[in-house]
């Protein structure tokens, strides 16, 4: 999954290091698992996934307690019945809200249907990664988008020590994966200076697009992200969001600039 959201966010030198680590970590697998997981991939993604309110979070099967309870015992992998998926249960089960639509609303179209000017930070105040994805998960629950920022920060800051989100054109797109309940949520941020949010580089990082993603959405957070990178690779589009001095301000940028390629 992190090759693949490398390879959407321009790809770039990352690639050939994000293969030899896979091709190592393969290599440690016993070969029946090693085959088993090949299988999975060719049809997706989505090879390993979490149950959830007692469901498979891919398929949305409903699974017997008493398979449940086998997988809680972590004496072999299991696949669920119905799409063949690795299932396990998480250690912290992640949730976020979401927000029902006003009724009579127009509906959503674009970017607007992940985020909306609540979500927009356009200055940042926090000087190391952690401290600025404090400050966007913050965002999220005092939105009403999330509950346990604990979690979410922890599971984002993991998610960095595997492989940073940063990419070029100061950009980075930091998120979470495996949250239930709600929709794939954006929340934008602006760090006037730039931080160093890849510890393995120089550049400076100024532009963060932080992601809550449904299991069921992880496909589909791929498409965006291209569409957020394909936007923001141009200076005049980045010097934009830059410039926004409000929440609306940021807002109307990030509408704007991705109508043509966030669908």
């Amino acid at each position: 999954m992190a090759r693949a959201q490398q390879e959407a966010a321009d790809g770039g030198t990352r690639l050939t290091q994000l293969d030899e680590s896979i091709a190592s970590l393969m290599g440690d697998l016993p070969d029946i698992v090693a085959v088993q997981f090949r299988k999975l991939t060719t049809k997706g993604l989505l090879a390993i996934v979490p149950i959830s309110n007692q469901a498979c979070t891919a398929c949305g099967m409903v699974l017997p307690k008493s398979f449940i309870q086998a997988v809680r015992m972590e004496e072999t992998l299991f696949p669920c019945p119905n799409c063949a998926r690795i299932v396990y249960l998480p250690q912290v089960d992640i949730r976020s809200q979401g927000k029902r639509p006003r009724r009579g609303a127009a509906p959503k179209v674009g970017v607007q249907r992940f985020s909306g000017p609540e979500l927009m930070i356009p200055k940042l105040a926090g000087t190391t990664p952690e401290e600025i994805l404090s400050e966007l998960t913050d965002k999220l629950k005092a939105e009403g988008y999330i509950e346990d920022t604990k979690n979410v920060l922890d599971m984002a800051m993991n998610r960095e020590t595997m492989s940073s989100t940063a990419v070029d054109h100061a950009m980075a797109f930091p998120h979470v994966r495996g949250v239930e309940g709600g929709g794939l949520t954006l929340t934008l941020g602006i760090h006037r200076k730039g931080i160093k949010f890849d510890p393995s580089s120089r550049k400076l990082t100024r532009v963060f697009f932080f992601m809550v993603i449904p299991t069921a959405a992880s496909a589909f957070y791929l498409k965006l992200l291209a569409g957020l990178t394909q936007a923001f690779r141009k200076t005049e589009n980045r010097e934009k969001l830059l410039e926004a001095k409000s929440e609306q301000d940021l807002w109307k940028a990030l509408v704007k600039c991705t109508k043509s390629t966030v669908k």
